[in-house]
């Protein structure tokens, strides 16, 4: 796997891939087991991966302290990114949640202690939040970046003209820079193509995008498969090894009548 840099406003080094660590553990209910989430590690790694992609609220923390464990062998080896904002509580708390300097401190005192390490590569601002101020959220993340407690910030799920004006702020105000950007991208969810990706190509920043197979969508596991298909109407329908539907999921449709 070839490496570069982290888009043109950092020199940190980052393979190509990264790994989404959404998916390790089980506390949302469904997800991968230890040893799953070790053997998915184990085979990355030694494809060359080095980039590793997590955040606060994935599987109620969970998430992060599989990741610290599996790379607590060769921590320094490894580019850790993790997000913050909607908090790693199963139930929302108005107080813990959201881009305030309040949340976004607890949650860089949080996460490093789940990661096992003391510092975070990459942190990412998961979502926009309306009410905190632009300048509050990047004095605050600047202020992280000086502490020691983090080396870079990036933002995601934001919408372009959000992302311009955070990169402008920052710029003007000598600010820790905005490196990075991380949205969805497939072939079956193009937006990113309209302005995201021309603004990030303009602006030096990295782009990381997420759920590059639609889903599941894109493998065909929906179409035709043990697994089930996705009709017309947006609905999974599911079916026997066979290919013959069971008519419990089967949608019951008149038949058009014809003419005597």
């Amino acid at each position: 796997m070839r490496c570069t840099t982290f888009g043109r406003r950092t020199g940190l080094r980052v393979s190509e891939y990264a790994l989404g660590t959404a998916n390790f553990g089980t506390g949302r209910g469904a997800g991968a087991e230890p040893d799953e989430a070790r053997r998915i590690f184990d085979r990355f790694a030694e494809a060359g991966g080095t980039f590793l992609d997590s955040a606060d609220g994935y599987q109620f923390g969970e998430s992060e302290e599989l990741t610290g464990k599996l790379i607590s062998a060769d921590r320094d080896h490894f580019v850790l990114a993790t997000k913050f904002a909607p908090g790693s509580a199963p139930q929302p708390d108005i107080s813990k949640t959201g881009n305030s300097r309040k949340n976004m401190v607890a949650s860089v005192e949080a996460s490093p202690k789940r990661l096992g390490t003391d510092c975070i590569d990459l942190l990412r601002v998961y979502f926009p939040d309306e009410p905190t101020p632009m300048e509050e959220l990047l004095r605050g993340l600047d202020d992280l970046v000086s502490a020691g407690r983090i080396h870079h910030v990036a933002l995601s799920n934001f919408p372009a003209w959000r992302v311009l004006r955070a990169v402008t702020l920052a710029d003007l105000k000598s600010w820790t820079p905005i490196v990075g950007i991380q949205h969805e991208y497939s072939l079956v969810e193009r937006t990113a193509d309209r302005e995201l990706l021309l603004m990030a190509e303009s602006l030096g920043l990295g782009a990381a995008l997420w759920s590059p197979l639609g889903g599941g969508l894109l493998t065909g596991k929906y179409r035709s498969s043990a697994e089930g298909r996705l009709n017309d109407l947006g609905m999974v329908i599911h079916t026997e090894s066979t290919g013959r539907r069971p008519p419990s999921s089967t949608p019951s449709w008149p038949s058009p009548r014809r003419p005597a």
